[in-house]
Formats: C-alpha cells, structure tokens, sequence
C-alpha cells in the first residue's frame, strides 16, 4: 500500500514542486523501489538498512515501535542517483535493546508500505542479567539467476528459485550469504559498469524480494561475486568489487583502517562471527608451495587471532567462502597454502579457543567435516551451497577421511544454525534443507564438547 505526504519543511516541498511527483495513491511499490528494504546490520541500539529506489529521488524512513506507529519517527533524507545505482543505506540509532520496529519508506512524496509493515530488530542485553536468547541463522551461497544473453550455451546453469522463500518461511534472525551470492560473467568483470550492471540486475531478482525484506543480512564473497572464476590477489578491479561490495551489503564494517577488503566481525547473543575475505590478499593457487604463500593475508590473520584471543563469545565461527579444514584435494581451499593454515593450526595448539568451528561455501556442495586434534575437541566444518546455482558432481566425495558420515548432500540447499539452552549448556544444531524446506540431516554440537580441556 501506498500513501501521500508532503515534507512537513521548506526542501522538501520545493522538491515535490520541482519534481511534480505523482501521489502516493497513484503510484505502486513496485514503482518506486527496485530492491529491499533490506536490514543489515543489527547490535544493541542501532540497525542499517538498505533500499534501491527506481530512479533519482530523495528517501528517508518512518519507523516506530512494534504496534505503534502514531509514534512514529523520521530519518534523515538521503539523495539517490544513477552514481549509487539509487542505492540508500540509514543507520537507525537510539533504539531499544531487543525491541521489534516497523518502518516504512519514503520516496519523494510517496510512503512506501508492506501489510503486515515491515520490520526489523535490535539485539537483547542479556548480558549479566539473563542466559544468552536462542536464535537462529540461515546460511548459503552461490546463487545464479539465468540471463541467456551472457550465460554460457546448454543447459542452464541456474534453477530453482523458490529456495528463497524456503527459506524466509524458517524466520531466520538473519540469513548470512557465504560467497558467490551472484555470478559475474565474463562480459562483468571486464568493467565496473559490467559488474555494477550485475548487481542492479541480481538484486532486483523477484525471488529474492521476500527474503531481503523479511530479515537482516550479512555477507562475505567469494570469486564469483570478487571477480573472474577463481580471482586472487592480481584482479585489477579489485577496488570498484569492493565499492559494489560495500554499495550492496550493509554488514557492520569492512576491513580495517589502513587495512583493505571486507572482512569484520559480527557478534550475535553469545555468538561471534568472522566473516573472513579469502580473496584481497589470495596468492594465486598454483603458486609455489612457500611459507609466504597467502589465502588471507598477514594482517588478516593477525585480526583474526587477537579478535578469538579477546572472545568471551560461547561459540566462534570464522566464515570464508573457501573450504578450510577439508584437505580432500579438490576445488579450491586453504589446504593449497599449507604454511599459512598450518600456522593457524599451530597457534590453536597452544592457546585455549573454546568453542571454534569453521562455516564456508563455493563447493556447490554441502558437508560437515570432522578434524581430530590431539589433545584437545576436533575441529568441524560445515560447507553450504549450492543455494541456485547448479550442484557439483560429488563422485569421490564419500572419500573423504575426514567426512562426517552421512552430511553429504549435492543438490540444491540451505543451511541453519540453531542456538538453544541456557549459558551453562548451550546447544548448536547444525541442519541442512532441501530447496522446499525439507530437513536432509541435522547435526548437535554442544558447547561442552568444544572446550579445551
């Protein structure tokens, strides 16, 4: 539904003159929104939303509380134009911890509005005063829309496209994109404007609407959505990926001052995430086997260790699009720089980390892997995808030694994390699903099976 209001102040109106825009009951949501509202980040007493108006306006949010609107407040207005794709990104402050608001958005003179209204949340301040609230998260990656101009010929390679309801129907507390969340094509990443093209295009996709408004989002990526197939260090638009990253995801941070790439950490309840950048700093695959071979990069890795030494989180998982811990030999993974993640393996010898799992994608292909170490929990793995695009051949992959029996799936899928009980015993329920939501196996990690001893 769709209303009309004049800006209460003097630019406002001189915009709705200047600009004849049509009122709100003339003109269809549709219309004035390309893409979202999408909620991004979420902590404690602030939100970031994001939104892709149709053409050049002015936007802004009304939002209030839960059941509330005649308390409804206003952001400030935000200009869009053909530069930011009418991208708009609000950070919504001076909020309630572990509230619910509705909002709704304004472009021009029109109010944009779903029934029910559309809505996002806080975090809760359990801390010292309650046990961690149980949440859930949704996981996948490599999603690919077909566009016959550009794909490559035969059979497409895309389908499938109802997993997005599948899973907005789970009512995740957010979902977390594991990489290759779009496709570049060969006639993308020759440019910025190919790969800006991309991400108007994919993020319009009907399908996705749902999701991107019913829940928060976060996101890494991975080659396809960095650049060529299997992108390292040398992609030469590695600065304008970025500019597109940043312009089309609303996670809290990115990267470091003086530090490039995307990488940051989410802390949700009693869990942290790191969501990792195995593409700024990655040596290219075939290089030669040296101790300063990188995936991730020396600074990188220095955050990283600091970040889980100053944890007190319950869990710890590191997200990067390649696999880490799977040494089965195929496809891309950490185990092609053995140095830099055997380093990282030594380390956690000789510090006490509890709680540590690995999440990762790119497979096109889901798995949970299973590392013994000596002396102290086995490290796990659970790789997600694919969410579209089309699955991997996994003849051989029952191979692997380290396979937990009975995880591998290789068809279309989502995954959710579960987090339940009280501090003293809490549970992570790993599941995977099916395109309709089906459950295909789930998998327990308690918190007392992953503490050093």
């Amino acid at each position: 539904m769709v209303r009309g209001w004049l800006w209460a102040d003097v630019l406002g109106l001189l915009l709705v003159l200047a600009t004849g825009a049509a009122r709100a009951d003339e003109v269809s949501a549709e219309a004035l929104l390309q893409a979202g509202p999408m909620p991004g980040y979420s902590a404690l007493r602030s939100v970031r939303i994001w939104l892709q108006a149709t053409r050049p306006a002015v936007v802004a949010l009304e939002y209030w509380l839960q059941g509330q609107p005649a308390e409804a407040k206003r952001t400030g207005r935000e200009a869009v134009d053909a530069a930011s794709d009418f991208v708009a990104q609000f950070d919504v402050d001076d909020l309630k911890p572990g509230t619910v608001y509705e909002y709704r958005v304004w472009v021009d003179d029109a109010a944009v509005e779903a029934d029910p209204p559309w809505h996002f949340h806080t975090q809760a301040l359990w801390q010292w005063r309650s046990d961690p609230p149980p949440f859930k998260v949704a996981a996948g990656s490599c999603t690919y829309f077909n566009e016959p101009a550009y794909d490559p010929p035969g059979k497409p390679y895309g389908a499938g496209e109802g997993i997005f309801d599948a899973i907005a129907a789970q009512a995740p507390d957010f979902m977390l994109w594991l990489g290759d969340n779009l496709y570049f094509r060969e006639a993308d990443y020759a440019s910025a404007g190919g790969m800006a093209y991309r991400y108007r295009r994919e993020r319009a996709a009907a399908p996705l609407q749902r999701l991107l408004r019913g829940t928060h989002h976060y996101a890494i990526w991975d080659d396809h959505d960095y650049g060529p197939d299997n992108a390292d260090t040398s992609f030469i638009l590695k600065w304008q990926s970025l500019a597109l990253f940043r312009r089309y995801w609303a996670n809290p941070s990115y990267g470091l001052p003086g530090v490039a790439g995307n990488f940051t950490r989410l802390g949700y309840h009693d869990v942290d995430f790191y969501l990792l950048d195995d593409r700024w700093y990655r040596n290219n695959e075939r290089a030669p086997e040296t101790p300063g071979k990188t995936m991730l990069g020396d600074a990188q890795m220095a955050w990283l260790r600091d970040a889980l030494l100053g944890s007190r989180a319950t869990f710890k998982i590191i997200v990067n699009g390649s696999q880490m811990l799977s040494g089965h030999g195929r496809g891309e993974s950490w185990t092609h720089y053995p140095a830099e993640r055997q380093a990282f393996l030594d380390w956690l010898g000789v510090t006490s980390i509890d709680g540590l799992l690995f999440l990762s994608g790119d497979r096109r292909l889901s798995e949970l892997v299973k590392l013994p170490r000596a002396g102290s929990y086995p490290l796990y793995e659970l790789t997600c995808s694919p969410l579209t695009a089309g699955p991997a051949d996994a003849r051989g992959q029952q191979d692997n030694p380290l396979l937990v029996p009975g995880t591998l799936v290789a068809k279309r899928n989502f995954c959710t994390l579960e987090l339940s009980g009280p501090a003293r015993d809490r549970q992570l329920d790993l599941r995977v699903h099916d395109s309709s939501g089906t459950e295909l196996w789930h998998y327990r990690l308690s918190a007392s099976a992953l503490r050093v001893e």
